[in-house]
């Protein structure tokens, strides 16, 4: 089917780790090192800015936010007055920039890191020679507290996490391995069980969100589409974004507004000279689940 879409902003660097709150969609662009948000009638703002490159959000049970810093390797926290600390630190788990993130009902949180220089082993050897042999990364979970420990290793870029509703499973999606992978969640946050949810190829998740019929879309990151997927794998719809997609979110009052967060190019020196990105929007059928 052809779904209907529309331009809701753009002049964006970079969109990333988009997130449904107080009614309005936040996201992070990565190289105005701002927080921003948009309304459903396209009214775009900076809520504010870091001295770094945000990319993962989430919100805490006492309202306040947090946000990764990717460059730095770490998790900050803004409070509901405003003030900005260090919530973690994750230089001991990531090996590279991080990047999303997602928080479950108690205020813990998953983020994911790249494992390795992404552009640099682009640019010297292609996206086969990387697809098919890159380092892997681990996948942290901070405790409320912020003491951070290793939740999984042998992640291929892991990217995307989500929580399904009754918050007993956590999938994610391995961008270099083209599959969505699944986790059993233990009280503590631990991570068990791991396995394939479904192969994404020939399409590979970047940013993800789940519906409340249990499927997943997938943002593209190496084409102009946005992808539902079923477990076991069937491509259940793809919509044409015109540019590579790499984060989607559900959202709006009725939770059937799909966001997708497109871009001219992923290249750090691209995107941080030029402002090609947009976030489209369409309605569908299915409303947003679980913890985004």
């Amino acid at each position: 089917m052809s779904r209907t879409t529309r331009v809701l902003t753009d002049g964006i660097h970079f969109g990333e780790g988009p997130r449904w709150h107080d009614g309005r969609l936040w996201f992070s662009d990565f190289y105005a090192h701002a927080v921003k948000s948009v309304s459903l009638g396209g009214d775009l703002r900076t809520e504010f800015q870091i001295d770094d490159q945000p990319s993962g959000l989430g919100w805490m049970p006492d309202g306040s936010m947090l946000i990764v810093s990717m460059t730095r390797r770490q998790v900050l926290r803004r409070t509901p007055d405003g003030v900005i600390n260090v919530h973690a630190d994750l230089s001991h788990i990531a090996t590279f920039h991080c990047n999303d993130m997602v928080v479950d009902a108690h205020g813990g949180a998953y983020v994911g890191n790249f494992g390795f220089n992404l552009d640099a082993d682009l640019a010297s050897r292609g996206m086969a020679e990387v697809l098919a042999d890159h380092a892997t990364a681990k996948l942290a979970y901070i405790p409320p507290d912020g003491t951070a420990r290793v939740a999984a290793e042998g992640m291929h870029f892991p990217n995307g996490p989500v929580i399904t509703p009754d918050g007993k499973t956590l999938i994610l999606g391995e961008t270099l391995g083209g599959v969505l992978t699944a986790f059993d969640i233990a009280p503590n946050g631990d991570l068990s069980n791991r396995r394939v949810w479904a192969s994404t190829q020939p399409y590979v998740p970047d940013g993800i969100c789940l519906d409340a019929d249990g499927a997943i879309w997938i943002a593209n990151p190496i084409g102009p589409q946005c992808v539902r997927i079923a477990e076991g794998g069937k491509v259940l719809e793809v919509i044409d974004t015109g540019q590579n997609c790499y984060a989607c979110m559900l959202g709006g009052e009725d939770g059937r507004t799909l966001f997708m967060l497109t871009a001219a190019s992923a290249d750090h020196d691209a995107a941080a000279a030029t402002q090609t990105g947009k976030i489209l929007v369409a309605t569908v059928q299915s409303p947003g689940a679980g913890r985004p």
